[in-house]
């Protein structure tokens, strides 16, 4: 492992939470394709895996620019929530390995702790209660709250600015390429933990530590808040 120090200390960690907190980016690669089959469309596993952390303008974009102008966006994302709800109320959902401890170290040590996610306040509130995380954050910000998700950096730049903080005193900790790039285009620091797919040498540029779980992060906390990069 290199050293890799940066002058701003970490004040607080941004954490996402469809695959990064939670175990739930597998469903949306399930779930894409299956609503889109409903309409007639056929979505393949590299699409889905595209659409993990998309946000508004660019999921309605890229699902028009794949399938045509005269898809009905709004109609098959609707699809794709229910499909997906009745799914986890029925099987649950189960937090990442790891997520507990690391958010309890982070507020032992005084590091400001809160979520930048792609979903509504409201299923955010319902999977936070339902694996046990809920009142463990500072602050949750979603998407919704802003003009541009994923990949834009404004989910990120308007969290910063919730806490107070600058981003470069704040690490993102993202599992997908979508959210990598909302974190490091806002100016944090991006440690990803990947979920459905690993980073390639193109991601690596953009990211300050790469850990393989959650339970990772916290053994080795000390070492990436430091300036470790973990391969």
């Amino acid at each position: 492992m290199g050293k890799r120090k940066d002058d701003a200390a970490i004040r607080a960690v941004i954490f996402d939470l469809d695959g990064t907190l939670i175990d739930t980016e597998k469903y949306y690669r399930i779930f894409w394709p299956r609503a889109l089959a409903e309409f007639g469309y056929h979505m393949t596993d590299s699409q889905a895996l595209s659409m993990r952390s998309l946000g508004r303008p660019f999921a309605p974009a890229r699902l028009k620019e794949w399938f045509g102008e005269e898809l009905d966006y709004l109609k098959v994302r609707q699809r794709r929530k229910e499909m997906m709800e009745e799914c986890l109320d029925r099987e649950g959902i189960q937090r990442k390995p790891g997520a507990p401890e690391l958010l309890g170290r982070l507020k032992k040590d005084g590091i400001i702790t809160a979520i930048a996610t792609a979903t509504d306040l409201e299923r955010t509130d319902k999977y936070l209660k339902m694996t046990g995380l809920a009142g463990c954050f500072d602050k949750i910000i979603s998407a919704t709250m802003v003009t541009e998700g994923k990949p834009s950096p404004h989910v990120y730049l308007y969290a910063c600015e919730q806490l107070g903080l600058k981003p470069e005193e704040c690490m993102a900790v993202e599992d997908s390429p979508n959210g990598v790039l909302s974190a490091y285009r806002a100016g944090c620091k991006v440690v990803m933990v990947p979920d459905q797919t690993k980073a390639d040498e193109e991601l690596k540029q953009y990211l300050y530590a790469v850990a393989n779980t959650l339970e990772e992060v916290y053994h080795q906390g000390k070492f990436i808040f430091e300036g470790c990069f973990c391969d």
